[in-house]
């Protein structure tokens, strides 16, 4: 049966109808408004009305002919700018072959399951804005500057305590302050860069770091990169989740490891009564079994450790990961997360975890702004990758695993309380 293309006299929504009245009262999916035809699609499973159909829907000519290079399909819905297809036959499998093409002409697409049918979504492309690089080369500085600042306040700590403590030593507070800057902006630094490589692959559009200043312990409250593209696979999903935790826990072990290997180990039955009394940080199965390797029998109960100020940045470089490794939300997690989940069960799993954390806060209070952070994040969801239809590939599927594994092992409870 010809189908006609009609168009709503109130709202403008367009939309493919089998019929050919001149006029359908109230028809309109949108307002209720009434649809009038704009144009006969004859025989919708011909070329000629493929060719009818997309011409209505002001497509042009080099674009329509890309898609039907790409796939079979008929149109059959125009939403506003956007035109919705019925894919009967894929003949490329690369989406984000299919993907760069498209843009160079001006336009993207989304390929969605709906039911039992495949959908091609297609759309203009929206103009990345122009960054001001002078932004994020001021916001380093600040970093730099406050990570300083935030250093040479443990180095002073540091070297006070070990004067406290008897134990001498001619470390001085400045060359703590820069060891201390130079290790959290390399961890944090090398997480985002992570992030930007994998986008490059991948031909997403992103910023570099942007790091992010504040007066704290650690003088930061991170870095990260704006994605001003959207992520075209669910191949790409995992590795735009995936690179930043592993690139920053590569250089987070290391600065550990050396930052544990200056930490003194003093017996317990060394200390005053008064010592062994302040903050501690809360371990995780990284540190612990780092602790044992570099330290041995010296890392047990009968000892306190006095983490170097290097070791609290590897540290923290851990703890990061474990954050953004979270599955909820827009977090790294959720990105890997979402690859594999409709968005509805990503939803409820935000949901889930961000009530998990807030029953946290019972033992670290911080866990309580962490809880409202996934809770928000969450409400605005995941649209996932451009392509939902195409497989995961196994090895995504194993890089998924080791992720979930990095986080298992990098969890971290309570991260701070007091002896």
């Amino acid at each position: 049966m010809p189908k006609g293309l009609y168009e709503c006299v109130n709202c403008g929504h367009r939309e493919v109808v089998d019929s050919m009245e001149p006029l359908l009262e109230g028809a309109c999916p949108k307002c209720g408004g009434d649809m009038i035809l704009v144009k006969v699609l004859e025989g919708s499973e011909s070329p000629e009305a493929s060719e009818s159909s997309q011409e209505a829907a002001g497509i042009r000519g080099d674009v329509e002919a890309l898609l039907n290079k790409f796939y079979s399909l008929e149109l059959i819905e125009v939403q506003g700018a956007v035109s919705v297809f019925r894919v009967t036959e894929i003949h490329e499998r690369d989406f984000e072959e299919v993907l760069a093409e498209l843009e160079a002409l001006g336009y993207w697409a989304a390929l969605k399951k709906a039911g039992n049918e495949v959908r091609l979504f297609l759309f203009p492309a929206e103009q990345p804005k122009r960054n001001n690089p002078l932004v994020g080369a001021t916001l380093f500085v600040l970093t730099l500057l406050s990570t300083l600042w935030a250093g040479y306040i443990l180095g002073l700590s540091y070297v006070r305590t070990l004067s406290d403590l008897g134990i001498p030593t001619r470390q001085s507070p400045y060359l703590i302050s820069v060891a201390f800057s130079v290790s959290v902006m390399g961890i944090l630094g090398t997480h985002e860069l992570g992030h930007k490589v994998a986008a490059s692959m991948h031909n997403v559009r992103s910023t570099f770091p942007y790091f992010i200043p504040f007066p704290n312990l650690l003088g930061t409250l991170g870095a990260v990169i704006r994605v001003k593209s959207p992520i075209p696979t669910r191949k790409a999903a995992v590795d735009l989740g995936v690179s930043g935790p592993i690139a920053g826990l590569l250089v987070a072990i290391p600065v550990t490891v050396v930052g544990i290997k200056l930490s003194p180990v003093i017996p317990m039955s060394a200390l005053p009564g008064a010592a062994g009394k302040g903050i501690y940080f809360g371990t995780n199965l990284v540190f612990i079994l780092l602790e044992k390797l570099i330290l041995g029998a010296r890392s047990g109960d009968n000892y306190l450790i006095q983490l170097h100020p290097v070791a609290i940045a590897g540290w923290v470089g851990i703890f990061v990961t474990f954050l953004n490794l979270i599955p909820a939300a827009q977090l790294d997690g959720g990105h890997v997360a979402r690859a594999f989940l409709p968005e509805r069960a990503h939803r409820y799993l935000t949901l889930g975890l961000g009530l998990l954390i807030l029953l946290m806060s019972y033992y670290w209070a911080g866990w309580a702004i962490w809880a409202i952070l996934v809770l928000f994040l969450g409400a605005a969801g995941n649209p996932g990758a451009l392509d939902e239809v195409s497989p995961v590939p196994l090895s995504r599927k194993l890089l998924a695993l080791i992720a979930a594994l990095i986080f298992v092992i990098t969890v971290t409870p309570v991260p701070f309380y007091t002896g």
